[in-house]
């Protein structure tokens, strides 16, 4: 079934303008007291630039867009803002949603108005749990900036990025995936092929739910096999390897060879039917 959905809608995305509903997806990399920490937006407008400033605790991002009605998430680490924030759009304080957890904040922003506008994000912590002393090396390879990007598919699928499904996505990408060579090779690969088409099919299943619920029940499967991650030990690249490969042709297994083997016995079994 999932070979058949990604058939008509894969091929469409890449000429495929992206609807109100949904949009791009921006990786902010702001570097402050050595650190590098990636800001994330999935959004229907467009980041001009941003600023942050450590002092005042502010992300200040500049926004270009070219849509009345403005929709848009931001993630951001709670080790670099969190606690409680405060929005100013366009120097009006603004009051947009606001989930968190251990790891991020999760900003849904709703709002009105074409062209340019400014948000600024106030925070009152400020790298929350960590020193300032630490060298660009160590954070660039705790954040591993580029690599991190939002599961557009999952948090369509599921509602929300704090959804237990999509926290478990992120947990074996980064727990697992990124801490091996081959791991990071894969991703980067993985990213360019699934944000090539990822926007659209969330943008359909916001719009029909029925869409949402077919694409519920065909990555259900998907994500019980790479919780298989989480209970193993990968010690070494070829560790990674082999697990890696093992998921893969299960995958394969499950999503092609068992509807095609169906499909012939079906076949099968109606010719057997129609010569006696």
């Amino acid at each position: 079934m999932i070979s058949l959905v990604l058939f008509f809608v894969i091929t469409p995305a890449y000429g495929q303008l992206l609807s109100d509903a949904t949009g791009l997806v921006n990786r902010l990399d702001v570097q402050t007291a050595g650190r590098i920490f990636e800001v994330e937006t999935i959004s229907n407008f467009d980041i001009q630039s941003f600023d942050f400033d450590g002092d005042e605790k502010k992300l200040t991002i500049h926004i270009i867009s070219g849509l009345e009605k403005n929709l848009g998430e931001v993630l951001i680490p709670q080790n670099l803002l969190g606690g409680n924030f405060t929005f100013y759009l366009n120097d009006q304080e603004f009051f947009p949603k606001v989930n968190s957890n251990e790891k991020i904040s999760f900003i849904t922003l709703n709002f009105t108005g074409s062209g340019n506008n400014k948000l600024d994000i106030i925070g009152d912590t400020y790298l929350n749990g960590l020193t300032e002393n630490a060298d660009t090396t160590e954070s660039s390879s705790q954040t591993k900036p580029g690599l991190a990007g939002g599961c557009l598919i999952a948090t369509a699928t599921y509602g929300s990025e704090l959804a237990p499904q999509v926290q478990q996505l992120r947990e074996i990408r980064d727990n697992k995936l990124l801490q091996t060579e081959s791991g990071i090779v894969f991703m980067n690969s993985f990213n360019d092929f699934y944000y090539s088409f990822s926007p659209y099919i969330a943008d359909l299943e916001r719009e029909y739910p029925i869409f949402k619920e077919t694409v519920k029940l065909s990555i259900t499967p998907m994500l019980s096999t790479l919780t298989i991650l989480n209970y193993v030990d990968i010690n070494s690249e070829q560790d990674m390897l082999s697990y890696g490969i093992g998921i893969i042709l299960m995958n394969l297994g499950m999503y092609i060879a068992a509807p095609v083997i169906v499909v012939m016995r079906l076949c099968k079994f109606k010719s057997k039917l129609c010569w006696d």
